[in-house]
C-alpha cells in the first residue's frame, strides 16, 4: 500500500480532503463513504457493496478446480503446534484503556 499525504482544506465552517480521482474509481466511491473511527485511524468504506462476495460453496469449487500444490502445507505438521496449550484460562488484555463515560469520580473519605 501507498501512502498519500492529504491536505486538510476548509470548507464553510467545517475541513475536509480531497481524495485524488484514481482512489475513487479504484474503490468506485460515488456520492457517499461510510466511515469509521477505529482505535488504529480513520477507515472509509464505498456505501453499498463493491463486488459481490464468493459463498463458501463457490469458494471449495474454485479451491477444487485449482490445480494448487498442497504439498508444502504437510511440511507443517512438524512445527509442534499441538504441543502447545492454547487454553491457558488467562485473561486476554486489550490494548485500549477502558472509556470512562458517564462514570463519576470517587469521593475521597
Amino acid at each position: 500500500m501507498t501512502q498519500i499525504e492529504l491536505k486538510v482544506a476548509r470548507i464553510g465552517n467545517s475541513r475536509g480532503i480531497r481524495i485524488p480521482a484514481r482512489t475513487l474509481e479504484r474503490y468506485e466511491i460515488r456520492d457517499a463513504v461510510w466511515m469509521e473511527e477505529r482505535s488504529d485511524g480513520i477507515l472509509l468504506r464505498p456505501v453499498g457493496s463493491t463486488r459481490a462476495k464468493l459463498s463458501w460453496e463457490d469458494t471449495a469449487r474454485e479451491m477444487a478446480a485449482s490445480d494448487e500444490d498442497w504439498r508444502a502445507w504437510e511440511a507443517t505438521a512438524a512445527d509442534g503446534l499441538e504441543q502447545i496449550e492454547w487454553g491457558t484460562g488467562k485473561p486476554v488484555q486489550v490494548a485500549e484503556r477502558r472509556a470512562r463515560y458517564g462514570r463519576r469520580p470517587r469521593r475521597k473519605r
